[in-house]
């Protein structure tokens, strides 16, 4: 039986994701902050689901993490679907520092711990959810869009250290756009996709083992435009972006 360990489970994407990979038969270790939550995930199947409170801003994450390993009977693929994201056009210092506190280091502290372990042995698949919202820089949420950013070249880096180091571990990219979260509720957002269908790309792009993946041919078609617009003129483009978690 295959083995994943999905963080940030409790709603969402990471949800449906879970959904869909007790569907194919794995068994899987669900992380999130809500108790209630994981436990009612783990009661629909308590024969394939072990799940433990994980907060990644924590410093003790990587061990509850290995504990959620060692329970759930080892780890195949490691999914990290925890991310927070707002606008902030008044640039509160608070909103920016939360944000990173979550987005870069809680990011690298669950992305090394999941490297490691699958460096100890031997083989793995690490799969992050990043956003499009990396691809260039946003004035209304300048840390989320750097933040983006960042987990996308960390990413690169780790599968060159990969490379470097002689380990055969694979790495997914998942960069979805606007998602129907409960975080989008009370909103109006563009192009927006229901967290089942990406949920389903998302499955299909690592069991395929994709480097890459920008979820639907809109925002493959809107990341493209963004890249072919001088930084002259992107300066002056009064782009929005409402609250928002992938």
């Amino acid at each position: 039986m295959k083995r994943i360990i999905i963080v940030g489970a409790t709603s969402g994407i990471g949800l449906e994701v879970a959904r869909r990979y007790l569907q194919m038969g794995w068994r899987i270790g669900v992380a999130g902050r809500k108790v209630e939550a994981l436990e009612a995930i783990r009661q629909s199947a308590p024969q394939q689901v072990c799940a433990r409170r994980i907060d990644v801003t924590d410093d003790d994450a990587p061990h509850a993490l290995r504990l959620l390993i060692e329970e759930t009977g080892g780890m195949d693929v490691f999914l990290l679907c925890s991310g927070i994201g707002s606008q902030n056009p008044d640039l509160l210092p608070e909103t920016e520092l939360q944000t990173a506190a979550t987005n870069v280091s809680g990011f690298v502290r669950m992305v090394c711990a999941a490297y490691h372990y699958f460096a100890q042995q031997g083989k793995g698949h690490i799969a992050v959810i990043s956003s499009i919202a990396g691809t260039r820089g946003l004035g209304v949420a300048p840390a989320y869009s750097a933040t983006k950013r960042f987990q996308n070249t960390y990413i690169d880096a780790l599968e060159q250290l990969a490379y470097i180091n002689k380990v055969n571990i694979a790495f997914t990219d998942i960069r979805p756009g606007f998602v129907d979260t409960p975080l989008l509720k009370g909103g109006s957002y563009p192009m927006l996709m229901q967290a089942s269908r990406v949920a389903e790309e998302i499955v299909k792009a690592i069991g395929r083992r994709k480097r890459i993946i920008v979820i639907d041919w809109r925002y493959r078609l809107l990341v493209c435009l963004w890249r072919l617009i001088p930084r002259w003129l992107w300066a002056h483009l009064p782009i929005q972006n409402r609250k928002r978690n992938v």
